[in-house]
């Protein structure tokens, strides 16, 4: 159950019942229809009137599902810090060593703006890493920008190791040659200044994260400043996945 379902059980059986109250109060549609219904059953308004406050005030429908989201939050979050914790490990291999921090985790979400209200941008719902640095640049891609936009055009897997070309293009120049050469999916189609903005994230990947008619409704991504070789294997790709389905599965309201 959503919580906007829930929401509308309680709001609709409180209707109902108000409604109930007003139509005896005011004889609608008809004062012997409302003697008729409660000849013989004078409890009638009570139930109306119980059934009014308990919705009203208690909403049962939408505290039932505060808890049970509660218990689905804390699971959630188990599978995401240990999934997190398995490309630790597997990281560790990097040579030479990552600093602390610099392997990040984020999820990534779909979201309409005003900007673009028909296709829309992904939206960094959280971030998973060991410290607060290096801090997060803010990033709102578009279909085709960025590995995860990329992941969101083709709806699969993707991944780009950027390091022979953080090595290579050092200047505007160079950049646009390479663009003419080779085009603009070679860069992921970022712009110079965007390149230069993230050019300190050389192993980058992403999968998506579909919802249950197989959309994408937006991504799982790990970077890192290098060490792309490593990172580029099964396990954490298993991993990677397995948290997509896990988050689709939930909608992103456990995240």
């Amino acid at each position: 159950m959503k919580q906007l379902t829930a929401k509308l059980l309680d709001r609709s059986a409180l209707l109902l019942a108000t409604l109930g109250l007003a139509g005896k109060a005011y004889d609608v549609p008809s004062k012997q229809f409302w003697n008729s219904l409660v000849h013989g059953h004078g409890y009638v308004p009570l139930v109306l009137l119980g059934l009014a406050g308990v919705f009203g005030a208690l909403t049962p429908f939408e505290s039932y599902y505060k808890r049970s989201m509660l218990d689905r939050n804390v699971t959630i979050r188990r599978r995401i810090l240990a999934g997190f914790g398995r490309m630790l490990e597997i990281s560790g291999e990097i040579q030479p060593p990552l600093d602390t921090g610099d392997l990040a985790m984020h999820i990534w979400r779909r979201k309409r703006t005003l900007r673009h209200p028909v296709s829309g941008v992904l939206v960094r719902v959280s971030t998973y890493r060991m410290s607060t640095h290096p801090l997060n640049r803010r990033f709102t891609p578009k279909k085709g920008t960025g590995v995860v936009g990329l992941c969101w055009q083709f709806n699969k897997e993707t991944f780009f190791n950027a390091e022979p070309l953080i090595a290579a293009l050092r200047t505007e120049e160079e950049f646009d040659e390479h663009v003419r050469q080779h085009g603009t999916a070679s860069v992921m189609n970022l712009a110079w200044k965007e390149f230069l903005e993230f050019n300190h994230r050389a192993a980058l990947l992403a999968t998506p994260i579909r919802n249950g008619r197989n959309r994408f409704i937006g991504c799982v991504s790990v970077d890192a400043s290098h060490g792309y070789d490593v990172l580029h294997c099964r396990a954490l790709i298993e991993e990677m996945t397995e948290l997509g389905l896990a988050i689709g599965q939930e909608n992103f309201e456990c995240t």
